[in-house]
């Protein structure tokens, strides 16, 4: 099915029920449990998910399969919601031309920044990514304000030029970015007891389009173009000395990952019409970095995972705080419950960087191979386990053998 071998075919089904059925998995306390603080299900964060997902499927092709370290790819998530951002104000609240023009402007700058970048490896090629990056943080924010806004950020107005679409409601408000007539915040709750499910138009197209993109990674990661870029991760001299010229490959792979990132900043301009420099400076290069190391780099999900795995803490443990704390541990003595919360204060609230640079050390040191190695692990566990037990009771039902 889809031209995919039975393994590849299990990983994309795996994906396709995490995110189909996502309202439903990270909603697993009752609304009004204390335990509900660790619920994940509504749209905001949910889109963070597959939206970031796809950002990590594609920096995973180039750092995954050709070893090239870029620190320097949010230049293309923020060039690609600039761009989503300018076409709702010019042409249509449609996302589609939005994100089209994301991907196509976001492979023309990959295009050029990567034909110099790649003329070096190694950290010089990471040098070079940052440098670029970083240049073009500090143009969005100065030279280039008329097209980007600065500071402010590229936002909608009431007086843009939509040429298919209203420049205002009916109620004189600013139109919201839609999918032919269904607009990307509309929202249905399914309540069962005291739990609440949301179910958002906007979450579940990036679902699809995470779908998409996961199979198209896959369909890479298999082709003669992917095993050409896993023998320039292997050895690039040795290519290069048998004759091979492997900076088409590189720089084809550089260009897929930097459409990628433009696809993530036109579904997050697509999900909330706002763009900002923000996007483009080095802390959110390093976030992919990690999310990419973090799942697993070269697997197929282990970016996905990665991703769910750190907006989550970025989102959950950020916005606990010490009333919250208090509220758990209030079953302890006063001076105990305390004690408790002073100890755990700064792993919570602003301090979650801590708790996720102590995990991220856990899984680099005890899983090198990010949490796809963990669930592997675990697998083989069991799977050993089921042998050791039926070989018992083999053995126990015949023991003359």
């Amino acid at each position: 099915m889809f031209n995919l071998n039975k393994k590849d075919l299990s990983l994309l089904i795996i994906v396709a029920v995490l995110t189909l059925f996502a309202p439903f998995i990270l909603n697993p306390f009752p609304a009004g449990s204390a335990m509900a603080q660790f619920n994940a299900g509504y749209p905001d964060l949910m889109q963070r998910f597959v939206i970031f997902g796809i950002f990590a499927i594609g920096f995973n092709i180039l750092f995954g399969l050709t070893g090239y370290l870029s620190f320097g790819h949010a230049a293309f998530l923020g060039v690609g919601s600039y761009a989503a951002v300018w076409m709702f104000k010019l042409l249509s609240m449609n996302v589609i031309p939005a994100i089209l023009l994301a991907v196509i402007v976001s492979g023309l700058f990959s295009l050029l920044i990567g034909f110099v970048s790649l003329r070096r490896s190694g950290i010089y090629f990471s040098i070079l990514t940052l440098a670029f990056a970083q240049m073009m943080f500090a143009l969005a924010y100065s030279v280039l304000t008329p097209i980007t806004g600065g500071e402010t950020g590229l936002q909608l107005a009431l007086n843009d030029p939509r040429i298919l679409g209203v420049s205002q409601t009916a109620e004189g408000n600013i139109p919201v970015p839609g999918l032919f007539g269904l607009e990307m915040r509309d929202s249905a709750d399914l309540v069962i007891g005291g739990w609440v499910f949301t179910f958002n138009v906007g979450y579940y197209f990036c679902a699809l389009v995470l779908l998409a993109s996961f199979y198209l990674a896959i369909r890479i990661f298999r082709s003669p173009f992917g095993m050409m870029l896993r023998a320039v991760k292997s050895n690039q001299q040795r290519m290069n000395y048998t004759g091979l010229n492997t900076r088409p490959y590189t720089l084809a792979a550089f260009v897929i990952s930097g459409m990628y990132a433009g696809l993530a900043g036109g579904l997050m301009a697509s999900m909330d019409p706002l763009a900002g420099a923000e996007r483009m400076q080095w802390t959110a290069s390093g976030e992919v970095v990690l999310m990419t190391i973090l799942g697993g780099a070269g697997t197929l999900i282990g970016p996905v995972l990665g991703a769910g795995f750190i907006k989550y803490f970025e989102n959950i443990f950020s916005k606990i705080n010490d009333n919250v704390l208090h509220s758990w541990f209030s079953f302890l003595p006063d001076g105990l419950e305390d004690a408790v919360v002073f100890i755990i204060h700064p792993f919570i609230g602003k301090g979650w960087h801590l708790t996720l640079g102590i995990l991220f050390m856990l899984v680099v040191i005890f899983l090198p191979g990010g949490l796809v190695e963990g669930g592997q692990r675990i697998r083989s566990w069991l799977k050993n386990r089921k042998t050791k037990d039926n070989g018992s009771a083999s053995h126990e039902t015949n023991p003359a053998e």
